[in-house]
């Protein structure tokens, strides 16, 4: 029966996800995470077909994962920028402690990534 339920497709859910990101839509992220959660539970005692099925959605879905890697690591360094902002506003130095040492490595210095 596990077979029959309606999985959505890796690919769309994906998108879905790159879209909400960007429009940083926190309820619709809220569902698509409920919804990635409930088909991980599920998959535990896939059969060899619907395993293949999965590996083949995934292959797919490569080029929607990797955009959504790109949008999620730049709204990180949106939120270390607001988060700087804050604390300039806040009377707190703008770029000391880890994480700013952390953001300007993974940035390449220049914030233009």
């Amino acid at each position: 029966m596990r077979q029959s339920r309606i999985r959505p497709d890796l690919k769309a859910l994906v998108t879905e996800a790159t879209q909400a990101l960007a429009r940083l839509d926190p309820e619709r992220l809220e569902e698509l995470a409920l919804s990635c959660q409930a088909l991980n539970r599920d998959l535990a005692p896939v059969d060899v077909n619907e395993r293949a099925r999965l590996a083949r959605e995934a292959r797919e879905a490569t080029a929607e994962m990797a955009v959504f890697a790109r949008v999620l690591q730049a709204t990180r360094a949106n939120l270390h920028v607001m988060e700087r902002l804050r604390n300039l506003r806040a009377g707190q130095p703008g770029y000391a402690g880890e994480r700013d040492r952390r953001w300007t490595l993974t940035e390449g210095g220049h914030g233009n990534n």
